[in-house]
């Protein structure tokens, strides 16, 4: 049992001194006359990174806006032409009925003419 014991411990200390090495190392980096540099760097880099972002958003919603207004001149446009060509087929079918009613009238007038023309041969 005591080789048990000694390669308990022995793990507990290699653990012990792991952790020590790794504190210390923190505690080296936070010393370091460098850090800072390297933090406002970092910053920088971060701060360029999210100026895209909120550029590529920008853009991106002006595009958006873009299709939006195209899309809706479009729509226009085809309701503009619809009604165009609604009115077009109404005056069309207008014109046709005045036709019709005009050869209507014009065949009574004929059958009239054509009535008092026999009654006058026959009176």
């Amino acid at each position: 049992m005591k080789k048990r014991d000694n390669e308990l411990n022995d793990r507990r200390k290699g653990a012990s001194d792991a952790k020590a090495a790794l504190l210390e190392k923190f505690r080296a980096a936070q010393n370091d006359p460098d850090r800072e540099a390297k933090q406002a760097e970092r910053l920088a880099v971060a701060t360029a990174r999210e100026e895209r972002h909120a550029e590529r958003e920008r853009l991106k919603a002006e595009e958006q806006q873009r299709l939006q207004r195209l899309e809706a001149e479009r729509l226009a446009e085809m309701e503009a032409a619809a009604r165009a060509e609604a009115e077009e087929r109404e005056a069309a079918d207008k014109l046709r009925i005045s036709r019709v009613i005009e050869d209507e009238a014009a065949r009574k007038a004929e059958r009239d003419r054509k009535y008092a023309a026999r009654k006058a041969r026959q009176a």
